[in-house]
């Protein structure tokens, strides 16, 4: 009971966002952007009822629903970036891989991957960067080099052997 209680004083999702630096960085651009937006969407609602009926108004219609969208979008990264912790992979260390750690796997034909995990907001697979919440960074998070790591994917069971782990 006293931890329902507690939950319900902090919020439904107090605990921490961990996140690079440069991931922080574009939250908080994008933040700017939309409030930059907020004023215009304004006009854009007092222009569309200058128009008339409001049943029949598209425009008003169009411009509230974006001024919903853009009010969503900005409440979602202001709660980002409140609960932001922002991890310096280079003042890691360790044997163990953790959140921003670079990691070199192996695949089951010998294939070398090489994975930096960080947070939901910064991932990019093309580039080389998984959420720790996705599937394989979930699998690789604890792990040392010489472990090996199986991943459940739609495509069926992967196998990963982990050659390196760095700070970078």
């Amino acid at each position: 009971m006293a931890a329902l209680t507690r939950q319900c004083r902090q919020g439904p999702n107090m605990e921490k966002v961990p996140m690079l630096a440069e991931g922080y960085e574009k939250l908080t651009a994008d933040l700017k952007v939309l409030r930059a937006e907020r004023p215009k969407i304004v006009d854009a609602i007092e222009e569309a009822r200058a128009h008339g009926d409001l049943s029949e108004n598209a425009e008003y219609h169009a411009a509230k629903e974006r001024q919903g969208q853009i009010e969503a979008q900005i409440a979602d990264l202001e709660d980002k970036v409140s609960r932001a912790q922002i991890i310096d992979p280079t003042s890691l260390s360790g044997d163990r891989i953790v959140f921003g750690a670079t990691v070199t796997v192996l695949d089951d034909a010998d294939k070398r991957y090489r994975y930096q995990i960080v947070g939901q907001p910064e991932a990019d697979a093309k580039v080389g960067r998984i959420s720790y919440e996705s599937p394989l960074g979930r699998a690789l998070i604890g792990k040392s080099v010489g472990d090996e790591v199986e991943v459940t994917v739609p495509s069926g069971d992967r196998f990963y052997l982990v050659k390196q782990i760095d700070f970078i």
